[in-house]
């Protein structure tokens, strides 16, 4: 015992000790636990509506394989920056673009896969979250090469190729980035896209045109469609408990959202 110090000091500082031994002596405070959002079903909206294009769109160009048999002998291969419907402009990205800030979303574990088939990439545009797998496969009976370079800083360069058969491989980009191309080094004329969101509110238009959101919870966003030629357009939107919002957009001459 130090001279002076009280018996009932003692126990107080054994006392102490033992407690901080009980805890782990940490000194540390422990970083806050981010709450992840979820979807209320039983208060979510929809989102949904129609890409028109309006005008004469461009007519698509027959692709030359001629440089790869296999190729050759797949399908006809046509160009796909604008593929247009009976008016529907296909493979246009949307995405609820605000209004859902300070909520944090889990990725899906389950990957979203992009295929090589008939020497082209299918699906043509893609979406995942943010930290969510996307998967390659090979379906055709040739080599093909994966070459992605993102701009966005976190997002990962890829470069590889893929042999004919069976198996995968995945890669995951942590960063949201919008139409980050994807070629063939193999094949110049093989291109896709990846777009990567911080939410789970996001769609790619059909063959028609036609897209769906569900999920969304009520309130008021800035919804946006992106199309890889022709460029980003944004509305506001508000979405009702329960009920569906139709928003349309129109690329080509009149290009505006109705």
């Amino acid at each position: 015992m130090r001279p002076g110090m009280k018996v009932g000091s003692m126990a107080a500082a054994a006392a102490l000790c033992m407690l901080l031994l009980a805890s782990g002596c940490k000194s540390k405070t422990a970083a806050p636990v981010t709450k992840l959002a979820t979807i209320d079903w039983s208060t979510a909206g929809t989102i949904q509506g129609t890409i028109h294009y309006a005008g004469t769109p461009p007519a698509p160009i027959r692709i030359d394989m001629a440089q790869d048999p296999a190729c050759a002998a797949a399908p006809p291969n046509y160009t796909e920056g604008v593929v247009v419907n009976h008016g529907g402009l296909a493979n246009v990205f949307l995405y609820v673009k605000t209004g859902l800030e300070g909520k944090t979303w889990a990725p899906p574990s389950q990957p979203v896969v992009l295929d090589q088939k008939g020497c082209r990439y299918v699906p043509h545009v893609i979406g995942v979250m943010a930290g969510q797998p996307v998967e390659f496969v090979n379906s055709d009976q040739t080599a093909h090469n994966i070459d992605i370079a993102p701009k966005v800083a976190g997002n990962p360069t890829v470069n590889f190729s893929q042999a004919p058969g069976p198996g995968s491989d995945q890669k995951a980009f942590p960063k949201p980035e919008l139409m980050i191309p994807v070629r063939c080094d193999m094949h110049p004329w093989m291109q896709g896209f990846i777009n990567v969101v911080a939410n789970p509110f996001y769609a790619v238009s059909d063959a028609t045109g036609h897209y769906v959101i569900r999920g969304v919870p009520p309130g008021t966003y800035t919804l946006a469609a992106d199309q890889e030629t022709m460029g980003e357009k944004t509305v506001t939107v508000t979405v009702v408990p329960r009920q569906t919002v139709t928003q349309d957009f129109t690329y080509g001459s009149a290009g505006a959202a109705k």
